[in-house]
């Protein structure tokens, strides 16, 4: 009987021992499944953690590989650079799964600490911390935090790391560097001035960092506008556009969806109220006048806010963040209220002067200004830039559909060396060109809102639940455990 019992102990351990061989093979079997055929659903409302079809249509035709550098950590001393790390490498790694698929563009990410990884950084040609850089041959892209998540009084309310991210890959993979055109000829201002007050070398050199070719066009020796712009500026002309040239940007706007910067001044005749007409856009001659304490700066530049409530690419950060711009001696620019009934055709105030201000329409004349009758007054505030855009019938398929834009200014020469590092002056200029050229508005991507979720526990439950977790669960486990003994005792 013993040896009965010995016999159907070796059989019992060798059945143990063959089941355990058995699970092993599995959980292998299926995770050797699982890094070849995997899936991944996304159960949240609206599906907000995945890509958008437009970005994974992107990422299938990417022309080119793509690296993208991180230099964030993970044990960073503050707590939203902590965040951020996260949440890039969470969007990333969907970017890296979709783009698996097209041989001729995958993506690859690296994360380097700048700090502990001196030759990994200068390999890769990295060198400031808490940044993104996305490079695709020669070319390259720099991401900054404020780019992925949309900041509001200071707190962040949504994240928008698909815009940025999508944006930057199709900038470092288009064939060629987009070119921006400084219209001259008519006393502009010229991008390789270095005066302070009229040059606009260091905007020009901002441009450049950011894959911009900069070129100077000179309008009144040309019959046709070149082809590969993907930006035309006017910076405070002096002179008058004759009708052919006037026409020759109509046409661009209209028939090619041109992108039109303009930047015009008090006093300077301009010649382009055809074009503006068919743009719903007026540049009253007036000069903007505020002697009201929020309206001039301490230097006595005239200050400029967000005008709108409304969401606009350009002014979003400004208006979230509460910043204000420094012009110089600016006209009125405003969407004109005789404009077209064209339903494709949307016009916005971006920016205006406090209330206290007015339009002066008798400033040729020297003296003390006094606001009465004759004057541009509010309501409820005299705009100082306006954005316009001609939008197409949409196609149905959800995706984003080039049109003409063109964004005109009442004063140049908050661009000018002087005052390009004043208030917002810089980061309005780089929205406005950002927004013209595509780079980061072309795409219909929404943000994915930042939710949030607290735990509030007074003291008392907190010591309950402390309780519980070090005494209560381990007792059910012990419990278990002698009855499971007890049982087999028996």
């Amino acid at each position: 009987m013993s040896v009965a019992f010995a016999s159907a102990r070796r059989r019992r351990t060798a059945h143990l021992f063959a089941q355990g061989i058995l699970v092993l093979a599995l959980v292998a079997g299926l995770n050797f499944l699982a890094t070849r055929h995997s899936w991944r659903f996304d159960l949240s409302r609206h599906a907000r953690h995945s890509l958008s079809p437009e970005t994974r249509s992107y990422l299938k035709d990417l022309p080119a590989p793509v690296t993208v550098v991180v230099t964030l950590v993970e044990d960073a001393e503050e707590d939203h650079l902590v965040q951020a790390y996260r949440d890039v490498r969470t969007l990333l790694r969907d970017y890296v799964e979709a783009s698996a698929a097209n041989p001729l563009g995958p993506i690859r990410v690296e994360y380097v600490d700048v700090f502990r990884n001196r030759a990994a950084a200068q390999r890769l040609g990295v060198d400031e911390p808490h940044r993104i850089f996305v490079f695709s041959g020669e070319k390259r892209r720099r991401v900054d935090i404020d780019q992925i998540y949309r900041i509001k009084d200071g707190e962040k309310v949504a994240f928008t790391g698909e815009q940025a991210f999508t944006a930057a890959l199709l900038d470092v993979t288009r064939p060629g560097r987009q070119k921006i055109y400084f219209l001259v000829g008519h006393g502009e201002m010229d991008p390789a001035d270095t005066d302070p007050a009229r040059g606009l070398s260091l905007l020009r050199d901002e441009l450049v960092l950011r894959n911009f070719e900069v070129e100077i066009l000179d309008l009144p020796t040309i019959r046709a506008l070149p082809s590969d712009a993907a930006l035309f500026v006017c910076a405070g002309t002096q002179g008058r556009y004759s009708p052919a040239e006037q026409e020759l940007l109509r046409r661009h706007l209209s028939t090619q969806a041109g992108r039109l910067l303009l930047l015009l001044q008090p006093g300077s005749p301009h010649g382009l109220d055809d074009l503006l007409f068919d743009w719903g856009v007026q540049a009253d001659d007036v000069l903007v006048v505020d002697p009201g304490p929020e309206g001039r700066a301490d230097t006595g530049d005239l200050v400029g806010y967000p005008a709108t409530d409304a969401p606009h690419p350009v002014i979003n950060f400004l208006a979230d963040n509460k910043i204000f711009l420094r012009f110089g001696p600016s006209r009125v620019v405003r969407p004109d209220p005789g404009r077209s009934l064209d339903p494709g055709l949307t016009v916005l105030a971006l920016l205006g002067a406090s209330p206290t201000a007015w339009g002066e329409r008798s400033y040729r004349q020297r003296g003390i200004y006094t606001r009465d009758a004759t004057d541009l007054l509010p309501p409820p505030q005299l705009a100082l830039g306006t954005a316009s855009e001609r939008t197409p019938p949409k196609s149905g398929l959800g995706l984003s559909v080039r049109s003409g834009r063109l964004v005109v200014f009442g004063d140049a020469a908050w661009l000018a060396n002087q005052r390009l590092a004043a208030g917002g002056n810089a980061m309005l200029a780089l929205s406005a060109v950002n927004w013209l050229a595509d780079r980061d508005t072309q795409l219909n991507l929404p943000p994915r809102p930042i939710e949030k979720f607290q735990l509030s526990l007074s003291s008392a439950r907190l010591g309950r639940l402390r309780l519980t977790l070090l005494l209560a669960l381990p007792s059910v486990a012990a419990v278990l455990g002698l009855l499971v003994y007890w049982n087999r005792r028996r």
